[in-house]
């Protein structure tokens, strides 16, 4: 069975982003296994000077360099990603780069109507820099808006709509991984060290 992970994109206590990645991981369990993954107590990113992660940032990267493929569900803050969601990835990206080729699909949640939409398009953009590189599934989006709303007690989705796009979305995903590391294993990327634009700033 396929192995992926889940990342909650904020360091909020009380996120439905994070009940979003539950739904799911309850949801697809006899499609995929998904360890969901927090980034809330990670620190800052700092740029250290020998290009190593702490401890804490290091097991995630290890766990995404194991896992077929991520899902990373982000709220939605001033139309961007949440800084702690943007700092992991600045941490990602100077140090070990697990995301390099790895098959990612972006959901998000929020309060309002849109359901993080600006905030995945961002992502999106962060994604596709040369020093994380991470292979994004194309033309596809899982907007929840509305989301304090839209569980119920039983932490699963209340619209049978949604549902169904999202299952839709999924099944996308389990293809989109297949066929992604099937043609990275025969064509990986170098896994020397990207250079930074903005090392020597």
């Amino acid at each position: 069975m396929m192995n992926l992970i889940g990342i909650v994109g904020t360091n909020s206590d009380h996120s439905t982003n994070r009940l979003l990645l539950q739904f799911i991981q309850k949801h697809f369990a006899e499609k995929a296994n998904i360890e969901i993954c927090e980034i809330k107590d990670l620190p800052a990113f700092n740029k250290p000077k020998d290009q190593k992660a702490p401890d804490e940032v290091q097991k995630l990267a290890d766990k995404i360099s194991e896992a077929d493929g991520v899902i990373i569900s982000t709220p939605e803050y001033n139309h961007s990603v949440p800084a702690i969601l943007k700092s992991t990835l600045e941490w990602l990206s100077y140090t070990t780069q697990p995301l390099i080729d790895k098959p990612v699909m972006i959901t998000g949640a929020s309060y309002g109507k849109l359901g993080s939409s600006r905030a995945q398009a961002h992502l999106r953009q962060i994604l596709d820099a040369p020093e994380l590189k991470a292979r994004i599934m194309p033309s596809s989006e899982f907007l929840l808006g509305y989301s304090l709303q839209a569980f119920n007690e039983n932490g699963d989705l209340n619209d049978q709509n949604k549902i169904e796009e999202l299952e839709g979305i999924f099944d996308d995903f389990i293809q989109f991984v297949e066929i992604t590391n099937n043609l990275v294993s025969k064509n990986p990327s170098p896994k020397k060290k990207q250079k930074f634009s903005w090392e020597d700033n």
